[in-house]
């Protein structure tokens, strides 16, 4: 058989409205917010797909419902998968549903805030391997020898199916979608978004993308390479992106993408985190790297313009708190709201006093302070000082300096 025909069939064999119906209420339709910001970007107008707002955090719950609905009786022996988070802490959330238990396997350094939430569901959380694909490996193995029923993350076209319900959703209310864009890792929530945009006989621009330093479908869909991937080997953990780090496509998705995706791009570190802050200060929501990697790309400005609505999916909301904070905090500096001061101050009674009472003269926020004593040439009786500050942007920030500098601080900015 043909690629061309197995695809047709693969396309042909999911049914979206089936799996709506197998989702039972438990999913949430999630809301479809504007987002200004993108939209000045993009050069037309942009909505956010709010995946991270579903239960579980991430779209991952679609599919394995879907799944476990397809099953039917074979579910009773309860669940096994493999997962970096997402997807593992869906599967446990339906086997809770149906009351069967579950395994997951789970990578050796998955974020610890996700086997800590599915372990709360109820599942037994096993951490092997460095990679999902190691882990999927011994899940496959844990099935074939009977018992749970495998959960595929994304080569599976019961899960695949069940993802393509965001689309059905994102139809109903933007009906004149121009443009789809979504995060790829193994391709699941991609191939199912364009089954049933194809389904739909809607022919809306549907673009994958990807983190740049694991992204696997880049070559093999024909994207342009790039030089910072030259020669790299990706691997899990090399992405704060870790939901989308999939070293190689999927038997199924792999042929789907080629059929569906107009268009692969790829995004960069630095590009993911600047979307995660947008998206928590534009659209007040909490993504995660695999979550921001949409809104990355529309961020970035390579896209070009389109005639009509850009939908973009953020995917997932199930950040890890201090990654979180590391990235509004490089975010601040970045933007000149944030600087690190060193100085030197008498180390007499009132020394420091009075060079926080010009700090606070100057009306900056204080964020912290570290006595530096070692390793610093210092004069007798003179302390050094490590000063982190909040201001208002680089004009405060050059106010409070030149307010320091005038009063006799010598300063060195780190």
């Amino acid at each position: 058989m043909s690629r061309e025909a197995s695809v047709a069939e693969l396309i042909a064999a999911s049914d979206p409205a089936a799996a709506r119906n197998a989702l039972g209420g438990v999913t949430v339709q999630t809301p479809t917010i504007a987002c200004d910001d993108l939209a000045e970007i993009a050069g037309g107008p942009v909505v956010l797909k709010a995946e991270c707002l579903q239960r579980t955090g991430s779209f991952k719950l679609r599919g394995a419902l879907n799944k476990v609905a397809a099953l039917g009786e074979r579910a009773s022996g309860g669940l096994v998968t493999a997962s970096a988070g997402n997807h593992g802490r869906a599967v446990a959330y339906a086997a809770r549903a149906v009351g069967v238990p579950c395994d997951v396997f789970m990578p050796r350094d998955a974020p610890v805030s996700k086997v800590a939430a599915v372990e709360r569901l109820g599942a037994r959380v096993e951490l092997v391997g460095a990679s999902v694909e190691e882990a999927l490996e011994l899940a496959a193995e844990r099935a074939q020898r009977g018992g749970p029923a495998l959960v595929h993350p994304f080569d599976d076209l019961d899960v695949i199916t069940g993802q393509g319900t965001v689309a059905r959703e994102l139809l109903e209310d933007v009906p004149d979608l121009a443009r789809v864009v979504v995060p790829v890792g193994g391709g699941g929530l991609a191939s199912g978004v364009g089954i049933a945009l194809r389904q739909a006989g809607v022919r809306a621009e549907l673009i994958g993308v990807q983190a740049r330093a694991c992204a696997p479908y880049a070559q093999m869909l024909g994207a342009p390479a790039s030089p910072s991937r030259a020669g790299y080997e990706p691997s899990p953990g090399a992405t704060i992106a870790d939901g989308v780090a999939i070293k190689r496509p999927g038997r199924l998705t792999l042929p789907l993408l080629r059929e569906l995706i107009d268009r692969l791009e790829t995004v960069t570190e630095d590009e993911i985190a600047d979307a995660v802050v947008l998206l928590a200060d534009s659209a007040k929501l909490v993504a995660e790297g695999a979550g921001a990697v949409a809104a990355a790309a529309v961020l970035s400005g390579r896209l070009g313009p389109v005639d009509g609505p850009t939908a973009v999916v953020v995917s997932g909301g199930n950040v890890d708190s201090g990654l979180l904070a590391e990235l509004l905090r490089r975010h601040e500096t970045g933007e000149g709201r944030r600087v690190r001061i060193f100085t030197r101050v008498p180390d007499r009674p009132g020394g420091l006093a009075e060079l926080l009472n010009l700090v606070a003269g100057a009306r900056a926020n204080l964020v912290s302070l570290e006595h530096v004593r070692e390793a610093v040439p210092l004069r007798v009786r003179e302390t050094g000082v490590e000063l982190t500050l909040e201001t208002r942007g680089p004009t405060h920030t050059e106010e409070v300096l030149t307010t320091l500098t005038a009063a006799g601080y010598e300063l060195s900015l780190e």
